[in-house]
């Protein structure tokens, strides 16, 4: 079966389970100056994590999910509003800070054009009507078929939110995937957002964690959130080390994923009923099979019966997703049995 329903399905390589064997552990929830707590690989990858992204701190959380919402809970209070990407996952999949037991706040939203950029129209006109507490952006887009944010496109809205005194951070899920299909150093993209989020558990590899990055202040505050929510670790050095292992191995690597989204594209892209959503730029392809079905979930049945399995996005989209593991001819089977979709159903 070739699995293409998201990059978390990757496994951590052999030299990341060596990586944990010999890493110095002890108690992260333990705190002392700064917040920081005892655990030395801990420590050194927060330190790794700050350096890269060209931010004062970082904080390891055990996911994505709790990343997200530690930072926005740092920075604006329940009842505030968040103005978000229409399709932004943390609006779509991951409702927590909407909820209105939970983090009680109420969303904007703006578009983004056919490219997967934010509308500057939209969010210009959210703040100068006010009310707008924090601006969230993702990069790269997950449900816009991967696209990657570009440094321009963000200095823009920083530009904008710095006007109206409103912060900016941005999920960051697969941000490196974003900055490698850019051709710019994570901290190009990492300079115009005040606080941001990124994945070690995707096409990075690693088995668990996420890092959250920004000034100092506000990092103390994520801190302070992720003991809320119940992230605070004891020898999480088990967590770290593989991170650390993988921020220093595989980021490049992520170019093959790319080159295997790409090439997946190309051999389905003449396909008159199945539609590619976006520009494919990173490791994730979207379709539209509305002209085909307008049961998404039968269409992926149909998929799995043939040896492939996807999951419908957004009622009429589906996902494929490449990472490691993920071979060149997994990508072309996969082509092949889309347009057997195509021509058979």
């Amino acid at each position: 079966m070739i699995d293409l329903r998201s990059d978390t399905l990757t496994k951590p390589t052999p030299e990341m389970l060596e990586a944990i064997l010999a890493a110095p552990l002890g108690d992260d929830d333990r705190t002392h100056e700064l917040g920081r707590g005892e655990d030395p690989t801990v420590n050194e990858l927060e330190d790794h994590a700050a350096r890269i992204t060209g931010k004062q701190a970082a904080v390891l959380v055990p996911s994505g999910c709790m990343a997200n919402t530690a930072a926005v809970l740092a920075q604006v209070k329940p009842g505030s509003t968040l103005l978000v990407d229409e399709q932004q996952h943390l609006m779509i999949s991951e409702k927590y800070l909407f909820d209105p037991v939970l983090g009680r706040m109420s969303p904007q939203t703006y578009r983004h054009d056919e490219h997967g950029q934010p509308n500057l129209g939209d969010i210009a006109a959210a703040l100068d009507a006010g009310g707008i507490d924090l601006i969230c952006v993702e990069n790269s887009h997950n449900y816009a078929g991967g696209a990657a944010i570009t440094c321009e496109r963000l200095a823009a809205i920083h530009e904008l939110a710095q006007a109206h005194g409103v912060p900016v951070h941005m999920d960051g899920a697969r941000l490196f995937n974003a900055a490698l299909a850019l051709g710019v150093d994570v901290s190009e993209l990492c300079q115009h957002v005040d606080t941001l989020m990124f994945c070690l558990s995707k096409g990075l590899s690693a088995p668990v964690g996420s890092i959250v990055c920004g000034d100092q202040d506000t990092i103390l505050e994520v801190r302070r959130m992720r003991k809320a929510l119940g992230g605070a670790m004891r020898q999480a050095g088990v967590i770290a080390a593989p991170g650390i292992y993988a921020l220093r191995h595989t980021v490049e690597r992520l170019a093959e994923d790319h080159a295997n989204a790409r090439a997946f594209a190309d051999a389905i892209a003449d396909l008159e009923r199945t539609h590619i959503v976006g520009d494919v730029v990173t490791n994730i392809v979207v379709i539209d099979v509305s002209d085909i079905t307008d049961d998404p979930l039968a269409y992926c049945e149909r998929a799995a019966e043939r040896g492939l399995i996807i999951r419908p996005v957004m009622k009429r989209y589906i996902r494929f997703v490449f990472y490691r593991g993920i071979t060149r001819e997994d990508a072309l089977n996969a082509a092949a049995i889309v347009r057997e979709l195509d021509a058979g159903l």
